[in-house]
C-alpha cells in the first residue's frame, strides 16, 4: 500500500467545481461561533459539492485568516450567504422548494441511519451554536430534525465532526458518490 500522488486524486480546478453537478444540499450555520468550525464545514461542503452555505448571525464570513486556516481555499469554491436572521435564510429556502432539517437531539428526531431521501429532494440542513445548539424558534419551522445516533457518555459532537458525518451521509444515500 502506498499513499497516492497529488495527481493521482485527480482533483478538479476551482472552475471545474463551479461547473460540476453540486449535491443539492445547503448548509445553514445557526450562530456558529467558531471560525475554525466554520472553516471546517466550508471544506466539508467542498469535499461533498455541497450546493452552498449559509452563515447567519454570530456565524463569522469569509475573508478570515481563522476561518481559511481550516477552510484551505474552499471558501473560494463553496458558494456562500450571509443572513443576519436564520429565519430569513429559513425563509428563503422555504420559498425555493427545500426541505429543512435540523441537526440536533430532538424528542422526534430521526436518527440519520434511518433517514432516507431521494436523490433529487431538494434539502437544507441546520447546524447550531456550540454551546446551544440550533434555535428552539428554528426548531419550531423545521420540516424535520436528524440525529447521530450516539452511544457514549458525553451525547455531543463538535458541530465540525457533525456536518461531516451528516453530508458524507446524505451524499452516499442520495447516491451521488456514483455520479461525481
Amino acid at each position: 500500500m502506498r499513499k497516492l500522488s497529488l495527481a493521482e486524486l485527480k482533483r478538479i480546478s476551482p472552475e471545474e467545481f463551479k461547473n460540476a453537478l453540486k449535491t443539492p444540499i445547503i448548509v445553514v450555520l445557526d450562530n456558529v461561533r467558531s471560525l475554525n468550525n466554520i472553516g471546517s464545514v466550508f471544506r466539508s461542503c467542498d469535499a461533498f459539492r455541497i450546493e452552498g452555505i449559509y452563515l447567519c448571525g454570530v456565524s463569522g464570513t469569509p475573508p478570515h485568516k481563522e476561518i481559511h486556516k481550516t477552510a484551505l481555499g474552499a471558501t473560494e469554491t463553496v458558494d456562500w450567504k450571509y443572513f443576519e436572521e436564520t429565519s430569513d435564510a429559513i425563509d428563503m429556502l422555504k420559498k425555493a422548494s427545500y426541505k429543512i432539517y435540523a441537526v440536533e437531539q430532538a424528542d422526534k428526531s430521526i436518527g440519520l441511519n434511518d433517514f432516507n431521501p431521494s436523490a433529487n429532494e431538494k434539502i437544507s440542513l441546520i447546524f447550531g451554536n456550540e454551546v446551544n445548539g440550533v434555535d428552539e424558534t428554528i426548531m419550531k419551522v423545521a420540516d424535520g430534525c436528524l440525529e447521530i445516533p450516539q452511544y457514549g457518555t458525553k451525547h455531543s459532537l463538535n458541530i465540525a465532526v457533525t456536518a461531516g458525518i451528516v453530508l458524507w451521509e446524505l451524499f452516499r444515500k442520495m447516491n451521488l458518490s456514483d455520479k461525481s
